[in-house]
């Protein structure tokens, strides 16, 4: 299963970034754990200096911008494939 964490305090960016990544992954059928990370000196530490932000297994794949849902989509198959 993949774990995936929402970088960002709670702002409407970072729940943008939820609902297109809870959407991607629906659209996928993939199951993953998803986790928000609001603590800023965890956001900080995995290397996110700006926010919103995007980890997938521990891999930050998107940070300082709102994704689109393709983006999404493609950083989901692939950390799927690796797993």
């Amino acid at each position: 299963m993949l774990s995936v964490k929402i970088l960002g305090p709670g702002c409407p960016n970072c729940k943008r970034v939820e609902q297109l990544t809870r959407k991607a992954l629906q659209e996928l059928d993939l199951e993953a754990e998803v986790q928000k990370v609001t603590d800023p000196s965890e956001i900080v530490e995995m290397g996110v200096m700006s926010t919103p932000g995007l980890a997938i297994n521990d891999e930050v794949v998107c940070k300082s911008r709102i994704p689109t849902l393709e983006e999404v989509t493609g950083y989901l198959k692939e950390a799927a494939a690796q797993s």
